[in-house]
């Protein structure tokens, strides 16, 4: 028997499909705001909250310091893949401001390899 109170949850819910183009947008994005550092690629972390939608700095902070307990759980350093950076802003009528920021990379910092890797 079909309960009117609660409709099959599988067709009411939508899954978010992007589409190729979408996706290719958002991917030359990403690629448009990369700098390098020290030989590195990177983003900023104030960069990348922009680019995926978080409106406020506070809530892309609590999704970065969920990855950096997950790196430390897999026992990496923090400091090798999200290193804390300034960063000259650009504020009203030419001024600048110097903001905390984060390189968020592809590949952790690099090392020297020994003979070992």
């Amino acid at each position: 028997m079909k309960n009117d109170r609660f409709p099959d949850v599988r067709k009411t819910i939508k899954k978010p499909i992007m589409k190729t183009e979408e996706i290719k947008h958002l991917f030359a994005q990403f690629e448009l705001v990369a700098s390098e550092i020290e030989g590195v690629e990177c983003w900023s972390a104030h960069e990348m909250q922009r680019l995926l939608g978080y409106g406020k700095w506070e809530n892309f902070g609590k999704v970065i310091q969920k990855a950096k307990e997950a790196c430390t759980n897999a026992g990496e350093e923090i400091s090798d893949h999200f290193p804390d950076i300034r960063k000259v802003i650009e504020a009203g009528k030419g001024a600048q401001h110097v903001i905390e920021d984060i390189a968020l990379t592809r590949k952790p910092k690099i090392h020297k390899l020994t003979p070992n890797h």
